[in-house]
């Protein structure tokens, strides 16, 4: 079998999430940390309408178990591109692994491949790529 040479320089939707993450950085360096996640996806939505981004705010999934449609629903922060998932948070205890969890769910019943957390609650923006 042959292995592959990996470039960790190429993740999917390199492009899509490079902006994506160039716009969090912005947001960031503007607001700081310490405001609560509202604010934070409020000026993501003003940076996408005003960058002309294709994106989503608070898309609703359901999730299926087995053969049915559960009741509840889940709603991601953001699906931008139509493809990546884009998770705002802003906790001062940094991204927890349940975190990660819930991006990875949110993949799962989707259909989207990539999924970015991006916490705004420390000094420095902390990016997490998920990818499914």
């Amino acid at each position: 079998m042959e292995k592959k040479n990996y470039d960790p320089n190429d993740y999917p939707l390199q492009k899509e999430t490079d902006a994506i993450i160039k716009t969090a950085i912005d947001i960031h360096k503007t607001l700081g940390a310490g405001f609560l996640e509202i604010v934070y996806k409020d000026a993501f939505e003003y940076e996408y309408r005003l960058q002309n981004i294709l994106y989503e705010r608070e898309k609703e999934y359901t999730i299926q178990y087995k053969s049915t449609i559960l009741p509840h629903k889940f709603f991601a922060d953001f699906v931008v591109f139509n493809k990546v998932i884009v998770e705002v948070k802003a906790k001062d205890g940094g991204i927890a692994e349940e975190d990660y969890a819930q991006a990875i769910n949110y993949l799962k019943c989707s259909g989207c491949k990539v999924g970015l957390i991006l916490n705004f609650g420390k000094m420095k923006l902390e990016i997490k790529r998920v990818v499914f």
